[in-house]
C-alpha cells in the first residue's frame, strides 16, 4: 500500500478519536451496493487483506472510501429517446414537442439506470495522529473532498483545513531553481513545467529530461511562473511538487531498485511492513518538505 498522490490537510486542533470508536463509526457507513433507481453510493470499505474498516499501526491509520457508480452515458440517453421520438411522432401524427421530450428522456433515464453497468474504485487515506496530518492519495482536490465529505457524515463533524505553507510553493520552487538549492535532504529532479502567467496561458514542459538552467531563469524573468517541478528525497523517494502544495507521482526509488517481490510472506503481515515503510517515509519526506517552504503556516502564525 504505497500512496502515489498526495492531498495534504491537518487535522483539527485536539482531534483525538480513539480507534475503537473511529472503527465503529464507520462500520455504521459501510458501502452499499447502487439501488436500482440510484446512480451512485458511498461508504467505508476494508483496508488490506482483512475485513477490518480501520488499519492502525502505531500513531498511524489507514481508512478506505468505497464507491459505485453506474456508467449512463448522456449521448446513449439522448439516442434512445431519440429513437423513441420518431416512433410516438410516427403514432401521433406530430413531432415531439420540447416539453414532451424532456419527460421522455426522464422516463429512458429511469428505464437505463436499472441496467446500467458499475464501477467500483476505492480512496484510501491516512490518519498521521502524530504530526496532526490527514492525508488523501488522490490527484485532485475534488477526489480528496469525496473522502472528506463522507468522513464529516459518518463522524459528524470533521473539521479538517487544506495544509498551507508559509511561503508560496510557486516563489519557492522559483528560488531553488535561481539558486539550484532546495534544502536538507532535497534535490531537484528533471521534471519541470512553467507557466505564462498573461492570459496566453503558455507552458514550457521537461519530462525525464535535464533542463538548462540559464533558460528557466530567462523564461522566469519573462513572466513564467513554476507550475510543477520534480524534487528527490534523501536519494529514496522522487515525486512532482505543484503551485498548489499538492505532492504528485511519488516513486519509492529503492524499493524500484530492489526488485524484490516478497515469497511466503503472510499477506497481512506483508501489508503492515508496507504501510510502516510508507508512513515512515513519507512523514520524513514531508517534515523536510514544509521545512523548505518556511514551515506550515498554522504553525508560524501560532509561534
Amino acid at each position: 500500500m504505497f500512496f502515489k498522490n498526495l492531498c495534504i490537510y491537518r487535522l483539527p486542533q485536539g482531534w483525538n478519536v480513539p480507534a475503537p470508536e473511529l472503527e465503529a463509526q464507520l462500520e455504521g457507513r459501510p458501502l452499499q451496493p447502487c439501488g436500482h433507481f440510484d446512480m451512485s453510493s458511498r461508504g467505508w470499505v476494508p483496508v488490506g487483506p482483512t475485513a477490518r474498516l480501520l488499519h492502525t499501526v502505531g500513531d498511524h491509520q489507514l481508512i478506505a472510501l468505497g464507491v459505485e457508480q453506474k456508467l449512463l452515458p448522456a449521448s446513449v440517453i439522448r439516442q434512445v429517446a431519440a429513437d423513441r421520438a420518431v416512433d410516438i411522432a410516427a403514432e401521433q401524427g406530430y413531432p415531439v414537442g420540447k416539453r414532451q421530450m424532456r419527460e421522455l428522456k426522464l422516463r429512458v433515464t429511469e428505464e437505463l439506470r436499472a441496467q446500467a453497468l458499475v464501477k467500483r474504485r476505492v480512496t484510501h487515506a491516512w490518519i498521521d495522529r502524530a504530526n496532526g496530518r490527514f492525508i488523501v492519495e488522490a490527484a485532485s482536490p475534488a477526489r480528496a473532498e469525496e473522502v472528506i465529505e463522507t468522513l464529516r457524515e459518518t463522524l459528524g463533524s470533521f473539521a479538517v483545513v487544506p495544509a498551507d505553507a508559509a511561503r508560496s510553493p510557486r516563489a519557492a520552487m522559483a528560488a531553488w531553481l535561481v539558486t539550484g538549492q532546495v534544502g536538507p535532504r532535497l534535490g531537484i529532479d528533471q521534471d519541470l513545467e512553467l507557466q505564462a502567467t498573461d492570459q496566453s496561458k503558455a507552458s514550457i514542459r521537461h519530462s525525464h529530461h535535464a533542463f538548462d538552467s540559464g533558460q528557466v531563469r530567462q523564461h522566469l524573468s519573462a513572466g513564467f511562473a513554476v507550475a510543477k517541478l520534480g524534487l528527490t528525497w534523501n536519494a529514496r523517494v522522487a515525486f512532482m511538487l505543484t503551485d498548489k502544495l499538492l505532492v504528485k507521482r511519488v516513486q519509492f526509488l529503492e524499493l524500484e531498485k530492489s526488485g524484490e517481490e516478497s515469497q511466503g510472506v503472510d499477506p497481512q503481515e506483508q501489508f503492515d511492513i508496507d504501510f510502516v515503510v510508507m508512513s515512515g517515509e513519507l512523514t520524513a519526506l514531508l517534515g523536510d518538505l514544509l521545512e523548505a517552504l518556511g514551515g506550515e503556516a498554522e504553525q508560524q502564525a501560532a509561534a
